[in-house]
């Protein structure tokens, strides 16, 4: 089915984050939430239980480990047993809580940067150290730092925060990196926290693998954490899964704390679950828009802003643009908002290596998305 971006007239009605944190003249294109409509199985599902005033607690038994079971396995070949699946109110306190299952005050947790902000701060919350290892990059792509993830793991390290696909270079980890990493984990004894949220926006020409199952060894030493929020576009709704694989980390997870499960979203819940029972004929019209808008970018960049780096993603809706050309500074994300008037995130969020860097948000419009890059091609 063809899914399109609602126009930018009706988008600045939103009261969302994204429509919210700048004024009117500027393009947000940092946070990430896309600019397609909510898809209608999902509306469907939120306005039938508005309207039988379905706004209660949610069950024990409501049927949300089935329907990621049935996704998984429909778009992975990821065999889930659904009384595996765990739901808390969104992935960053499923990360937390189940840092807090693993790590004593002051233990040592290695996190990949660039990677996604809130990592930095989730680790501290849950009562831990952040160790970077960063990701390795060459000529074919990224890589995780297995020798530097060793050394991290020789001294101590107790988990592992993988982000897989990876926010915000878009890297899908190879099954060889996968299985390296549980190897390292079954070894020194180190849990691995894989967040998996963008993995349904993975495109044809690239392929994701859950953590989970690339080996026993993953299975006895992972936890995956993840949601319909990004690839739906249901932030604001709050529901995700923690998922286990094996009866050792099954039983672990059953520790968590009654509550963790309770704040989960009733409305979540049943938006996460039209989504990934019958959302997926919207979810195959936006990864087309978003394949067209990743060649999009590309080719204005290209004629416009030769001199800027830009690796196209192998899933999600999110550019690492290498603005270290334009002579912008550490974070030429203030310079194309004092500018251009364009919203980036800022690259020095994601880590040292992010220096120079900005992420843009691609999940739009064409035109805006074109208008974006005009807008920074100006202002050098």
């Amino acid at each position: 089915m063809d899914v399109a971006a609602d126009p930018l007239s009706f988008l600045r009605e939103r009261t969302s984050m994204k429509w919210r944190s700048y004024p009117p003249d500027v393009l947000p294109l940092f946070v990430a939430e896309m600019d397609f409509p909510l898809a209608e199985p999902i509306q469907d599902a939120l306005v039938a239980a508005v309207r039988r005033s379905d706004t209660g607690y949610i069950a024990p038994a409501n049927g949300l480990g089935a329907a990621f079971s049935g996704f998984a396995g429909r778009r992975w070949g990821w065999r889930v047993d659904p009384e595996q699946v765990t739901s808390t109110t969104d992935v960053s306190v499923a990360i937390v809580e189940t840092l807090r299952l693993r790590i004593r005050p002051g233990d040592a947790v290695v996190i990949t940067p660039p990677v996604y902000p809130p990592f930095f701060d989730l680790v501290p919350e849950a009562g831990g150290r952040v160790i970077a290892v960063p990701l390795l990059s060459g000529q074919a792509g990224w890589n995780l730092d297995l020798d530097g993830l060793e050394r991290a793991f020789i001294d101590g390290a107790r988990c592992v925060l993988l982000c897989n696909p990876h926010n915000p270079v878009g890297h899908p980890h190879t099954v060889e990196d996968l299985v390296a990493l549980a190897e390292l984990a079954a070894r020194y004894g180190v849990t691995v926290i894989s967040d998996e949220v963008h993995a349904p926006l993975t495109y044809g020409d690239a392929v994701f693998t859950p953590y989970l199952c690339v080996s026993a060894e993953a299975a006895e030493h992972g936890i995956c954490v993840t949601s319909a929020s990004k690839a739906w576009n249901l932030a604001g709704l709050k529901c995700a899964v923690i998922v286990t694989g094996s009866e050792r980390m099954r039983g672990l997870v059953s520790a968590l704390p009654v509550e963790v499960g309770w704040r989960t979203s009733q409305f979540g819940l049943i938006a996460g679950i039209a989504a990934w029972q019958h959302g997926e004929p919207w979810l195959g019209g936006v990864i087309t828009a978003l394949q067209a808008n990743r060649l999009l970018l590309a080719g204005l960049l290209d004629a416009q802003l030769p001199g800027v780096g830009y690796r196209q993603p192998g899933a999600g809706y999110l550019a690492w643009l290498d603005l270290r050309s334009l002579g912008w500074g550490d974070d030429p994300a203030l310079v194309a908002l004092e500018r251009g008037r364009v919203a980036l995130s800022p690259g020095p969020k994601f880590g040292l290596p992010g220096l120079g860097y900005a992420r843009l948000n691609f999940g739009c419009s064409p035109e805006v998305l074109g208008e974006a890059v005009s807008r920074l091609a100006a202002s050098v």
